[in-house]
């Protein structure tokens, strides 16, 4: 893949795809917009190196808007002159090497005048065309593909990311949805210890988790409401997973409590009363009180079953009309623990449906773990 025009002897313009290209695909990437701008979001793997402080890049924006580019350059150099050699030395601990990748918001002056004073002390410099906001697009873009999706569902319990790992173990592609969100997708869901990242951020990570991914194969998801915590699935994405072929995992009630003992029944007690009364309205006044009981006498298998009392429901909600997809299967299941076990089977039963449409046959498959 050939790069485009350099802009200098050693200073390369590359699009977001050139990304891919093996010179740059390895390289260090530098974001030398402001903290607040990498805080909100960043590509994945990228080094915070800003030009400038948030105040700084607020003053050289009045400047510019008022009195111009040439007046904001001016006043530019005014305030980084001091601290080129830092940017060097950054640059060089992040980089022996010599070679970086770097971007501003749109590729302006802030991208040209790191990579001309990187490239004046002899780095080889690659400048992203269009900077940050070029990989915003391409992240839009990348969530508009068509995936081949098989969502794997089952109630609270059912040790989905379980089995999704097994099957990432396996050979198969998976995209895990709360692993990226930070977040198990319910009122205890940030186990007392997570922390979600912004939204842009979110979608930015989920778009390079799917670049990675290679066409025309399946990717195993898990079944999710529109919202994970604070975080929302992207439209586009969102509306392929609601069609997508799906396998449904049927669980006992009592298998799902030992695997969510062994998930929340190890959290802090605070953490749990205080989710707990989040869901109160759903949950009902006398459940709720009688779940915090349960949570301060350690009674944490009978808190799980009444608040699943409400999740159960919840689920039943939010199901996805099966006359849309494409085919759907339930594999019970009575170890969900046994997540390896099961992960074969669910992969067995998703080439078997596979199969029969290819063959254009159009069946409902009921199975249990022990493939009966």
């Amino acid at each position: 893949m050939g790069l485009l025009v350099p802009l200098d002897t050693m200073i390369h313009l590359i699009t977001i795809e050139m990304m891919e290209d093996p010179k740059v695909a390895s390289l260090p990437i530098l974001d030398i917009r402001s903290p607040k701008e990498y805080a909100k979001g960043h590509i994945p793997g990228a080094i915070s190196l800003p030009l400038f402080t948030d105040e700084e890049r607020a003053v050289v924006g009045t400047t510019y808007h008022h009195e111009g580019r040439q007046a904001a350059i001016i006043q530019g150099f005014d305030i980084t002159g001091p601290k080129w050699a830092g940017f060097i030395k950054t640059a060089l601990s992040h980089a022996p090497g010599q070679k970086v990748l770097l971007h501003c918001w749109r590729g302006g002056m802030r991208s040209e005048a790191m990579a001309w004073a990187l490239n004046l002390y002899g780095f080889e410099v690659y400048v992203i065309k269009g900077g940050y906001k070029a990989f915003r697009r391409w992240t839009h873009r990348t969530f508009s593909q068509a995936l081949e999706l098989i969502v794997l569902s089952g109630k609270t319990g059912a040790n989905k990311t379980g089995i999704l790992q097994q099957l990432k173990h396996l050979g198969e592609q998976v995209v895990d949805l709360e692993a990226l969100a930070c977040h198990q997708g319910s009122a205890y869901g940030s186990m007392g210890r997570f922390i979600q990242p912004s939204q842009e951020q979110f979608e930015n990570n989920l778009a390079w988790a799917l670049k990675v991914m290679e066409s025309g194969r399946r990717i195993w998801i898990e079944d999710e409401s529109r919202t994970i915590g604070k975080i929302a699935i992207p439209g586009p994405l969102w509306e392929q997973l609601c069609v997508a072929p799906e396998i449904e995992l049927m669980v006992p009630l009592e298998s799902r409590v030992e695997v969510l003992n062994r998930q929340y029944g190890i959290l802090n007690k605070d953490f749990l009363e205080t989710a707990t009364l989040k869901i109160k309205k759903r949950l009902g006044p006398d459940q709720t009180r009688a779940a915090i009981e349960d949570i301060q006498k350690g009674d944490m298998r009978s808190f799980i079953r009444r608040v699943l009392t409400y999740y159960d429901k919840a689920y039943a909600k939010s199901r996805k009309p099966v006359e849309n997809k494409r085919w759907t299967a339930q594999l019970a299941v009575g170890e969900p623990c046994d997540a390896l076990r099961v992960a074969a089977r669910v992969l067995e039963m998703a080439q078997n449906e596979i199969a029969a449409c290819s063959n254009n046959v159009d069946i409902k498959t009921n199975k249990d773990d022990n493939g009966n």
